[in-house]
């Protein structure tokens, strides 16, 4: 039966069910698995920071469970695995095959690079460019800091990019190199015919056509949106994302549905089913596909969300690396983790409900212990700062240990790209 209006809660229970949550976790997760946790996904976005583990292992954990971060790594880093990197929602592993879904991004990266605001960087590197393509064609696939000198220098705590690391970038950005893995969490980069078949992107789809199946994805992916929530999964421009959704109305993959709550028009896709309950129980990554759309997540979950990592400390409401807490269908809380790997401590550094909602906080310390586990850490420690500190670490049967500034020493640790 074709759905016509949906209640806010079943909105909830279709989008968490369209990204995978409320099955069993099963007792081994297999590459295969795997690749089946990626593919309903779509893409993993990849973040540098890794206070507790790095953005892009998370979405699958919070998913299927605990799994070999060592198989994930042998699937999107290693020169010639089945993944590879573009900008395809920020700096995202995604298919290889599916790069030349994103030919037509590349070749309007490069138009917009050639505006009068932004082309005198590209002038000063076009003899770096030309430079870099000899030595990548003479010897190979490499990180940018194999060919980098003296003057990539840090310019104050961030980072500063040498004309080597910028033309590397530009260049990736048009599609003149891939990426070719990572070395050292370090992007490796490649000619397209050192890692691609011959003609991969010179026989992509038309704009239109990729844009058409990168809507289709991502309204599969996303299970119920609006039109802007389908055009921020990839990143895709109102007026396209409008075309290809009257297209696959037309073609009966998306249905117009009315939401409870919601101001604006809604999709929702053709496989899409409606549980009656979801039982799921995660952490969610800041840059999880529930969350990092953050007016998506505010008028589903009623949750407000900003990562504070590039606040300073004393600015700071909830923490550092803060996760939203998924139970059910809902949002009810968040907890700023960090690994601290020579104690084998995972260490909750704060604990909040958010209001109205009812945070559990036995399942909360269950997820919590598995969630250590799987990162080899042998305990979990609560610091006594926020409303759920106490109850979590009640249901620990842990003490709380008292919140001191070192738990916030991490204001002053350089950001990088992940690039």
């Amino acid at each position: 039966m074709v759905r016509t209006t949906l209640s806010s809660a079943e909105a909830r229970r279709v989008a968490l069910a369209a990204q995978g949550f409320g099955q069993s976790p099963a007792d081994t997760v297999s590459t295969r698995t795997l690749n089946s946790g990626f593919a309903r996904l779509g893409l993993l976005q990849i973040d540098s920071v890794n206070v507790f583990e790095r953005s892009h292992y998370l979405p699958l954990f919070a998913r299927l469970g605990a799994y070999d971060r060592s198989t994930l790594d042998r699937l999107t880093l290693s020169k010639r695995g089945p993944y590879a990197e573009y900008w395809a929602h920020e700096a995202a592993f995604i298919d290889r095959g599916d790069l030349p879904l994103f030919r037509w991004r590349m070749d309007a990266l490069r138009d917009r690079d050639s505006w009068p605001t932004r082309i005198d960087g590209v002038t000063r590197t076009e003899g770096v460019r030309r430079e870099l393509r000899a030595l990548l064609r003479a010897e190979g696939p490499m990180p940018a800091s194999a060919v980098e000198h003296e003057s990539n220098v840090r310019r104050g705590p961030w980072w500063g990019w040498s004309d080597v690391k910028l033309g590397l970038e530009q260049m990736f950005r048009w599609g003149d190199v891939v990426s070719a893995g990572r070395s050292g969490f370090e992007r490796v980069y490649a000619l397209p015919e050192q890692v691609l078949p011959a003609g991969t992107l010179e026989t992509a789809p038309s704009r239109s056509s990729a844009v058409l199946e990168l809507v289709r994805r991502a309204s599969r992916a996303l299970g119920v949106g609006t039109r802007a929530d389908i055009a921020d999964y990839f990143r895709l421009r109102a007026d396209d994302t409008a075309a290809a959704i009257a297209e696959l109305v037309a073609a009966g993959e998306l249905a117009p549905v009315r939401v409870e709550g919601w101001d604006e028009r809604a999709w929702m896709h053709a496989d899409a089913r409606v549980p009656r309950r979801m039982s799921a129980d995660a952490l969610l990554s800041p840059f999880d596909p529930i969350v990092w759309f953050r007016r998506r997540a505010e008028r589903m979950y009623g949750f407000h969300y900003r990562i504070e990592i590039y606040t300073p400390a004393p600015k700071r409401v909830f923490g550092y690396y803060v996760l939203p807490v998924l139970q059910g269908d809902r949002l009810v809380g968040r907890i700023d983790l960090k690994s601290d790997r020579q104690r084998g401590v995972l260490r909750v550094r704060t604990a909040w409900q958010e209001p109205g909602e009812r945070l559990e906080a036995d399942r909360l310390a269950d997820t919590l212990r598995r969630t250590a586990a799987w990162q080899g850490l042998d305990e979990v420690e609560v610091t006594d700062r926020g409303t759920a500190a106490a109850a979590v670490a009640g249901a620990l049967g842990v003490p709380l240990v008292p919140h001191v500034a070192a738990d916030d020493a991490d204001a002053t640790v350089a950001l990088e790209p992940a690039v």
